[in-house]
């Protein structure tokens, strides 16, 4: 008994003497954070990180890299801000999923918020979307929680990165902005003859990646109001914007007999972007249970985490589809480069 209360006693003291040490590193952290020593400042946060996660003190540090990654993006140390906002996502992922669902998601636009403060020539801030967006197929599973990809989408569209914004936005999972997205990248960079191809590369990648529901929103949105459409019903003067008109019926009505003919009649049409076959491929496999084609060395023009995941779609007909059977497996993704 005497032992066992001997040993209670200089726990005690260790979880009391730890704590003070915590408290004159967090003082002395405000100190030097006052005084300009943000070199200091970063070391200091960095000890603390370590000794909030031995201890699983998980909450208390990701309020501490938080506000501290704040305070550094104020003070203009990127760089050092970078650094606590990869050590936030390694706290999250070693704290994992918690049971309320609205403390996991509080997590998706304070992350998105510091990617906004850090400056494009970061060098950390491309890494730090990566593992984001890693970290919340825990969230949503597959690619990445749709609210992230938006305030990421939202980040490279008000510094001018069309593409990558454009890549983020299709994975929003909001067809009616992704579609609004299309008509101004379309209305700004494309040619007349190009009109249709802007919305079919996107809706096929969509339907490629098995959100049919989003990309039936994007093609009404991006019909119903894109001014250069000549019409804006169906049907359609493009070919390939009656193209997919078809397919999403063919993909309600599940008929394969209809959507062989239909790849076969805009067989010349399709062949306007080498993607598209493969995307039409992909989608045969998908909603009509077509046998997978030969594996493809990858998707032309695609590149980052996007092209990683079209790119394994395309060439893992067999497994994907197994996969299908069952739960859907969180995919680890690298970042998001759509073209």
């Amino acid at each position: 008994m005497a032992a066992a209360e001997t040993g209670a006693i200089a726990s005690g003291s260790a979880v009391s003497t730890g704590q003070r040490g915590v408290s004159r590193v967090l003082a002395k952290l405000s100190q030097s954070l006052a005084g300009g020593e943000f070199y200091e400042a970063h070391m200091m946060y960095r000890t603390l990180y370590f000794r909030y996660t031995a201890q699983r003190r998980y909450q208390d540090c990701l309020d501490l890299l938080f506000d501290g990654a704040q305070q550094l993006i104020a003070k203009e140390q990127e760089s050092s801000a970078a650094d606590l906002c990869l050590l936030l996502v390694d706290t999250l992922e070693k704290r994992g999923p918690q049971t309320e669902d609205t403390d996991n998601f509080l997590w998706v636009p304070r992350l998105g918020a510091l990617i906004r403060g850090l400056n494009a020539t970061t060098v950390e801030r491309e890494t730090l979307i990566q593992r984001t967006i890693k970290w919340s197929t825990a969230l949503h599973g597959q690619f990445g929680h749709p609210v992230l990809h938006k305030l990421i989408a939202h980040v490279f569209w008000t510094e001018g990165n069309i593409e990558s914004a454009r890549h983020h936005y299709l994975l929003c999972q909001d067809g009616s902005l992704c579609g609004r997205v299309l008509i101004e990248i379309s209305q700004s960079r494309g040619f007349q003859g190009e009109v249709d191809l802007f919305l079919v590369q996107a809706v096929l990648q969509q339907l490629s990646l098995k959100d049919r529901k989003t990309a039936e929103e994007t093609f009404d949105e991006y019909t119903r109001y894109h001014a250069k459409l000549l019409r804006h019903e169906f049907p359609y003067k493009e070919p390939l914007v009656n193209f997919l008109y078809f397919l999403f019926r063919l993909i309600d009505s599940k008929r394969v007999a209809g959507f062989r003919a239909l790849r076969k009649l805009y067989d010349p049409s399709l062949k306007r972007d080498t993607s598209f076959l493969k995307y039409v491929a992909k989608i045969g496999v998908i909603y009509f249970d077509e046998q997978p084609e030969a594996s493809h060395a990858g998707t032309p023009g695609l590149g980052g985490m996007f092209g990683d995941i079209l790119n394994r779609l395309m060439a893992g007909f067999d497994e994907d589809d197994i996969d299908d059977q069952g739960t859907p497996q969180i995919r680890q993704n690298a970042n998001n480069e759509l073209d």
